[in-house]
């Protein structure tokens, strides 16, 4: 029997979900506060649910570099005062050349993350139950994401498998079209008339599965078409606003393709979604906070998340590059390099005046095999920023303080706004 389809405004959503965000304001104190923190900022921390909505965890995606190296993943965590990322990887790092080739790197993917799980006793959270009962024992937790349907090839079936496999959460685009498309990507030339056929048909089966839909890297056309068909309210997990450009004008012009408007911000927002701030254009954490300020300004509080588009683990590059058959090479995608000049695999290539990042997906003097252990601010999660003595998510919670938010509002853009999604996508489900 088909599901009647509920229309969700900004107002009934809020009015509807409010006990997910409640809930997480009653947690008690974590185990891992640092002692580095300002105990009002280490009381913050504990009691609110912080989560990543776009994190990545680098992984091998042949079936010859696995499992790949072991990674202190719960630790780094546990440093950081975040309860929880989602954690995600891409396959179209490099040029998908045969049919089949992002679906085997994308189980192969799932696959190395189950080792890493493994390895530090974590699980994923499959529903907001889970995310709760994670917090309520200080356990970090993780929601598996992938970025970019291009391992679907036009096969709606494989979100069956994906499912048991525990996604929950899917951005449907990322920098390079899918051998079916889903929809425009934001800095490739539109060529789709927005969200495709076959994306409305992921999208609807998202919904009908319990996975939560992200639209970063969608353009203004096929995001408005998203939230028109949407079932739930959709995430766009890692972006800024477009007014927000830092003070390097270098890095403002590379970037700006990547960022949402008021007006694409808004449309999100009426329809009950929720916008994840990027660490990218901020060289501070006052920064960030005076970023995440601006969005809110925009669209209100409850519409506003943390994503930061980092990497909580070092960075893994195998000898044949990401993506590659043994012992092949390959051709990289657009000739090495994403739109606007980004290097293959990255939202953000450079750090302002520093050196080129590796974007947590390996590069030339990123940590793992192929690279050295040189780390630089902005990369990883815990080094976002240079100088950060304590955790992430410590410094984000004491540089918000400094703006002007309160505990509350702290707690909805941390966590909670998130979880209101999250819960409104797998509710019922397993």
């Amino acid at each position: 029997m088909k599901k009647t389809q509920p229309t969700w405004s900004r107002r009934n959503f809020l009015s509807v979900m409010t006990g997910a965000g409640a809930a997480l304001a009653l947690s008690p104190l974590a185990s891992w506060t640092l002692e580095e923190a300002d105990p009002k900022v280490a009381a913050i921390v504990a009691k609110t649910m912080g989560i990543d909505t776009h994190n990545h965890v680098d992984v091998p995606l042949t079936t010859a570099e696995l499992p790949g190296p072991a990674v202190d993943l719960a630790g780094e965590m546990k440093k950081s005062g975040l309860s929880a990322i989602c954690m995600t990887f891409a396959v179209d790092y490099q040029k998908l050349v045969n049919p089949g080739d992002g679906y085997e790197r994308f189980l192969n993917g799932l696959t190395a993350m189950d080792k890493v799980l493994e390895s530090n006793r974590m699980k994923r959270a499959l529903n907001m139950a889970d995310l709760r009962n994670a917090h309520q024992k200080h356990q970090p937790v993780v929601i598996q994401s992938v970025e970019g349907g291009h391992f679907l090839e036009g096969h709606i079936e494989r979100l069956e498998v994906a499912y048991q496999r525990g996604l929950r959460h899917l951005t449907l685009l990322h920098d390079n079209d899918a051998s079916v498309p889903l929809g425009d990507v934001y800095t490739n030339k539109p060529q789709w008339g927005g969200l495709t056929a076959f994306g409305a048909e992921v999208i609807k089966e998202c919904n009908r599965m319990g996975i939560l839909v992200d639209m970063a890297h969608a353009n203004l056309e096929t995001v408005a078409a998203a939230v028109k068909i949407a079932q739930y309210p959709v995430l766009v997990s890692h972006t800024g606003l477009d007014t927000q450009l830092g003070k390097n004008e270098m890095m403002a012009k590379m970037m700006k393709p990547r960022l949402i408007s008021k007006e694409q911000a808004k449309i999100i927002a009426d329809a009950g979604g929720v916008i994840g701030v990027w660490t990218h254009l901020a060289d501070t954490p006052l920064e960030f906070a005076q970023n995440v300020r601006a969005l809110v300004d925009v669209i209100g509080v409850d519409h506003v998340s943390i994503g930061t588009d980092t990497k909580m683990t070092p960075s893994y590059r195998p000898a044949g590059g990401f993506g590659q058959k043994p012992g092949g090479a390959g051709p990289q995608q657009n000739g090495g390099a994403q739109p606007g000049g980004i290097p293959p695999g990255g939202d953000s290539a450079k750090r302002h005046d520093g050196p080129p990042r590796d974007n947590g997906h390996g590069g030339p003097g990123a940590g793992g095999p192929g690279g050295g252990n040189r780390r630089r601010a902005g990369e990883r999660t815990n080094e976002a920023w240079e100088g950060q003595q304590v955790g992430f998510y410590y410094a984000v919670v004491d540089a918000m303080l400094k703006v002007g938010f309160n505990e509350a509002e702290i707690g909805k853009i941390g966590g909670g706004n998130f979880c209101r999604l999250f819960e409104a996508a797998t509710k019922g489900h397993q």
